[in-house]
Formats: C-alpha cells, structure tokens, sequence
C-alpha cells in the first residue's frame, strides 16, 4: 500500500506513526506547531477525532482503509470486548508479527519481506502480509534467504527487549513463535481504537 508523504501524514496527525518521525526533529516540530496554533481546546468535533484516531491506526499498521473497515467489523459483529479482538486481529497479521520479533526494522519492511517470500509459517513459504497467525506458529527466515544482505548482521544488531510477551525469538536460527494471544496495552499504542470503533458505528 503507497502511504505519501510521512513526514506530512504524521504532522497532521499529531503522531509519530512512522519510524523516521520517531526522531528529536519531529517532537521539535510539533512543539513550535502547537505554539503557533492557537485553537481553543475541545474546538475539534467528534467525528474529526474519530477520524485522525483511525487515521492513526491504519497508518501504524500499513493497511488500507478497506481492510480496517472489514477488522473493525468483524470484532464488533463477533465479540462483546471488540477492542480487543480488533487489537488482536491487527498484531496478528504475518507482516506485523515479523516486525515484532525483530526479523524487520519497520513494519512496511516486513510486508516487502513476506510479499518477496523470505519469510515461511510453520516450514511453508508464505507470501500474503495480511495472513493471520496462530498460537503455536513458528515464523522463520527461509533457508534461501538467510545468507541475504536482509539478516547476515541481524543477530547483532537485534533488540530482544522490544520483542512482546506473546511471542518467543531465536535470533540464531532466525525464527520465532506465537506463544500466546496477542494481547492489547494501551500505553504502547499511539491511537485511541475507541475512537476508531465510534467512527464506524456512525
């Protein structure tokens, strides 16, 4: 999916959804915008709120607008708690759960790497980023693509701190697990999916 301009998406979102806005320069730039502009608080409607929160989801996650309106549905048509199973929907997607073990830097990273068939799902190739991952699953790198410029320093330079608790990594032999159901903290998302679901119950 083409996004645009980052840099821009971000600003006018008011978040750093993108791994280059993550950056001093971005906070910097936020802070002389919040100076110069002068709006009243509580002058946004609801339904713009609800608008730049889902914004701000499908932007993290890289997905279009047509995939998160189906996700969104989907919780809200099978579950009374449907925060989290939207939430567990999304982190269970292949491409986000190769992010989240470290195999990528950024999730559109991990997208092109699934989409070039580098990445395999209990031993098969699997080429669709949008493929829902299970309990007990075990992602890996293919045998093919391991001694690709993508992973030969990847062991070095891996953060396993940041790797969550539903999921387990070997960083030697490139593959990691689903432990677990993919859980939801409020405190590590940069959007409010509250919002998100009123905006699509309008």
């Amino acid at each position: 999916m083409k996004i645009g301009p980052k840099y821009k998406i971000a600003k006018r979102l008011g978040a750093p959804i993108f791994e280059k806005t993550q950056t001093q320069k971005f906070e910097l730039s936020q802070a002389r915008g919040g100076r110069m502009q002068k709006r009243r608080p509580g002058q946004m409607s609801d339904y713009k709120r609800q608008l730049i929160e889902k914004q701000k989801m499908r932007f993290t996650y890289g997905i279009s607008e047509k995939q998160l309106r189906r996700y969104v549905h989907e919780a809200m048509s099978k579950s009374h708690q449907p925060i989290a199973l939207l939430m567990e929907r999304l982190e269970a997607r292949l491409d986000n759960v190769v992010y989240r073990l470290g195999l990528a830097k950024t999730r559109q990273a991990a997208r092109q790497m699934v989409s070039h068939g580098h990445i395999t799902v209990n031993g098969r190739k699997m080429t669709i980023p949008s493929h829902k991952v299970r309990t007990k699953d075990v992602i890996a790198v293919r045998e093919g693509s391991k001694s690709t410029a993508l992973f030969t320093n990847l062991a070095e330079t891996h953060e396993s701190a940041s790797v969550p608790a539903w999921l387990s990594v070997d960083v030697k032999k490139l593959e990691g697990k689903v432990s677990a159901t993919p859980t939801y903290e409020p405190a590590e998302t940069l959007f409010d999916p509250a919002q998100v679901l009123e905006y699509y119950s309008r």
